[in-house]
């Protein structure tokens, strides 16, 4: 009986993390607020991004303010590799990054350890 208890504990295990690494997830959106020539964007970072996707206007300079609500060690840096960008999110409540807009696309970012993710698109 015990055996029968672990083998469907282990299969319950493996279809989770099947889930959580593969599965379709929700993800949020918004657009970034424009006001003095300059658009900003406010990720809140807990438990992973919220909103995962930030929706900027080409050509406006761009803020997306990163506002460190989890202090899990994976979250602690956001990483921008397309951009050479590695911020440690630990250091202020909220930590901005400049976001280039000259040219439309995404631009993907990351925890530190690549565990979480979300992305700036520039249309």
């Amino acid at each position: 009986m015990g055996s029968i208890l672990a083998i469907i504990i282990g299969i319950v295990l493996i279809g989770l993390i099947i889930w959580w690494f593969f599965g379709k997830h929700q993800e949020s959106s918004t657009a970034a607020e424009q006001g003095n020539n300059v658009q900003t964007a406010t990720v809140v970072v807990k438990g992973g991004y919220s909103p995962s996707t930030v929706v900027l206007k080409k050509g406006v300079p761009a803020k997306v303010n990163f506002d460190m609500q989890d202090h899990t060690a994976c979250l602690s840096h956001v990483v921008f590799s397309s951009l050479g960008v590695d911020k440690d999110l630990t250091k202020k409540k909220v930590t901005t990054v400049d976001v280039p807009t000259d040219k439309a696309g995404e631009i993907n970012f990351a925890c530190g350890m690549d565990m979480f993710h979300g992305k700036v698109v520039v249309k």
